[in-house]
């Protein structure tokens, strides 16, 4: 199949690999080159501007944030320079409200359009093993169905509303921060009284906690190893405080939600940008004092 693809970061570069890997015929753009110069390597062709890569029959993006997403498809024009008929699958975790807002945009240009956000770090990328959301038409889902598989060891339907898969990952970024905030206070409480870290958090992610956003994080905890980050702690902050927008616009209360977005923004403040969400480990060992502590 011809296909575009447009955000080639860790996790986009990953993506667009397979899809190359599977014999899909590649177009990829990208802010840097450098990106698009390893996937022309591996088979796929480089578009010189963001509308050249929506060519195809289906657009995949991979963008940062929902200002990215808006520079490209809607203040870039990409949207204007697609065909009618083309679907653009959108793999980027944006609001609910700017979701909704780019349904309608492609309602009204003849486009079809299918958010599909994903839950993996960038190995499980490029294993081709994410687990992806997928929201929107049946019958446009089933046109992309042969690409998600090719990036994806399952497809989870949420249903006819694209804004539908946008709110279930971030309702689960949710989680993934919350369970790396009480690993980071619990691993320090044990720290605290003379408990190795290590040792805390392999018998709890091997016994109550035996699941892999605990085994993950927690190793990267107990072995204080927040470089290169797997999902890295800004990226965490904004998906919190969109998950905040999400709640306050159907009056939701989420308490736990201003609890993180504080630490997250403290860990900021410290100086852990570009760093992994497990860094949340040095402002709960911060809080205590305990690096100081004789």
């Amino acid at each position: 199949m011809k296909v575009g693809f447009i955000g080639l970061g860790v996790m986009g570069s990953a993506m667009a690999s397979n899809l190359v890997a599977a014999g899909h015929h590649v177009t990829v753009w990208n802010r840097s080159e450098a990106a698009v110069q390893k996937l022309e390597s591996l088979g796929a062709k480089a578009a010189r501007t963001p509308d050249r890569a929506a060519q195809g029959e289906v657009l995949h993006s991979m963008l940062a944030n929902d200002q990215a997403v808006r520079e490209v498809f809607l203040d870039g024009g990409v949207l204007d320079a697609m065909d009618p008929g083309t679907t653009h699958v959108n793999h980027a975790t944006i609001s609910v409200a700017l979701a909704r807002q780019l349904a309608e945009e492609h309602a009204r240009r003849g486009l079809g359009y299918v958010a599909a956000p994903v839950f993996g770090r960038p190995d499980v990328a490029a294993a081709g093993k994410l687990h992806m959301l997928v929201a929107g038409s049946a019958s446009l889902i089933e046109k992309a169905r042969p690409l998600l598989e090719a990036m994806a060891a399952r497809l989870w339907p949420m249903g006819a509303s694209p804004e539908r898969a946008n709110v279930v990952k971030l309702a689960g970024n949710f989680m993934i921060v919350s369970a790396i905030e009480s690993l980071a206070e619990a691993s320090v409480l044990a720290r605290a009284h003379g408990v190795e870290a290590a040792d805390f958090i392999e018998m709890m992610t091997g016994t109550l906690f035996a699941a892999p956003v605990y085994q993950i994080y927690g190793k990267a905890i107990a072995e204080q190893r927040f470089t290169p980050p797997g999902f890295e702690l800004s990226l965490g902050l904004k998906d919190v405080m969109l998950a905040q927008d999400a709640a306050r616009a159907e009056r939701v209360p989420m308490p736990l939600a201003g609890v993180l977005r504080e630490s997250l923004l403290e860990a900021l403040a410290d100086g852990a940008e570009g760093m992994d969400l497990a860094a949340l480990a040095l402002v709960s060992a911060r809080r205590a004092n305990l690096d100081r502590r004789a």
